[in-house]
């Protein structure tokens, strides 16, 4: 081999080795999880989850990969608590309340129908009034971390009939979450029944439901749903659900410091964002919608907000005497109402 030869392929070498050092590394993350969300694919704010999600990943450095899937894909929207308990998937974003057949303690801190009149209200309550600690008490039983509360805003109401009032609720056959939700209804006088979200575009369309309790204002029209529910009410007097960050406790529990404050941090910024964004999406269908000759956007005056607010308070001691962490919510959840000037005492 001559002198020259040699002189190239160490050459070929020294640049080869340049080459491979200055290429980005292909890193695999540290910590790799699927989320399963109770919003379907087409939800406005499935993308601000899966945006969540991405700024985890940032602000770790990308040693977190979480990947957000929509309701349905690994396990039903019904069965996460336990799917994340056993490993299946590593977390879930959704409305505890599903799980109040589990213990009525999941819809009492899931969505206290008439409680909240304002997302800050139950943020303050879940940051700042003991609400992330009882609710750590209810699910790590299950084999959960609760990382966080976020909400999507105080909820509108679909029905294809016009409802000025809870006397109008008499006989409305609506969909209507398990739990407490469906039995503050009943005790308004409407016939509630328990449909999956995915289901209640097709059941409006055919007329097997008058109305839905369903999700905000946006969702709502940008789904189409105000072409069968055109009497919409607005703002919403009944609902305002927990959304629920959750993940397995195991994984949780083997997590470095740093990797905690992040989730923890992360998850009180995907709160703001959920509401802030929504509201200004709100603003817009509402808008739309006003202006559609087809559609009447109802507003229900303060006093039958107020009459609907006493019907709901009255299932929340009912619910209350159903097991022991539902008594500890209702005690936890309206000593902070009252303290807060939000509730009179009795």
């Amino acid at each position: 081999m001559s002198f020259k030869t040699i002189k190239t392929n160490i050459s070929g070498g020294i640049v080869a080795a340049v080459a491979l050092l200055a290429a980005p590394a292909a890193f695999a993350a540290d910590y790799d999880w699927t989320f399963q969300t109770s919003a379907q694919a087409g939800d406005n704010f499935f993308t601000i989850q899966q945006a969540w999600a991405e700024r985890v990943g940032a602000m770790s450095g990308d040693r977190i990969k979480i990947t957000v899937v929509p309701v349905g894909t690994v396990v039903a929207h019904t069965e996460t608590l336990d799917a994340v308990g056993a490993g299946i998937l590593q977390g879930h974003i959704t409305d505890p309340s599903y799980f109040s057949g589990k213990d009525p303690a999941f819809a009492m801190l899931g969505n206290l129908v008439g409680a909240w009149s304002a997302p800050q209200q139950m943020f303050n309550y879940m940051n700042y009034g003991g609400g992330i600690e009882l609710f750590n008490e209810l699910v790590n039983p299950y084999g959960l971390q609760f990382l966080g509360a976020s909400a999507t805003g105080v909820e509108s109401f679909l029905s294809s009939k016009p409802i000025y009032g809870v006397d109008d609720l008499a006989g409305i056959k609506m969909r209507a979450p398990e739990g407490m939700v469906q039995e503050v209804f009943a005790a308004a006088g409407a016939a509630p029944v328990n449909l999956p979200g995915s289901e209640v575009y097709t059941s409006l369309e055919k007329g097997v439901i008058d109305a839905a309790d369903y999700t905000v204002f946006s969702t709502n029209h940008a789904q189409g749903m105000h072409k069968f529910a055109n009497y919409p009410l607005y703002p919403g007097f009944h609902s305002m659900p927990v959304i629920d960050v959750s993940m397995n406790k195991a994984i949780y529990d083997d997590l470095p410091g740093d990797l905690k404050a992040i989730l923890e941090v992360s998850v009180r910024d995907f709160a703001y964002d959920m509401i802030n964004r929504l509201e200004a999406q709100n603003a817009i269908a509402v808008a739309e919608a006003t202006a559609d000759p087809n559609i009447t956007v109802i507003n229900w005056p303060d006093e039958e907000r107020a009459k609907f607010r006493g019907i709901a308070r009255s299932q929340w001691a009912n619910w209350a005497e159903r097991s022991e962490m539902a008594g500890k919510a209702y005690e936890s959840v309206t000593s902070y109402l009252i303290e807060a000037g939000l509730l009179t005492a009795e």
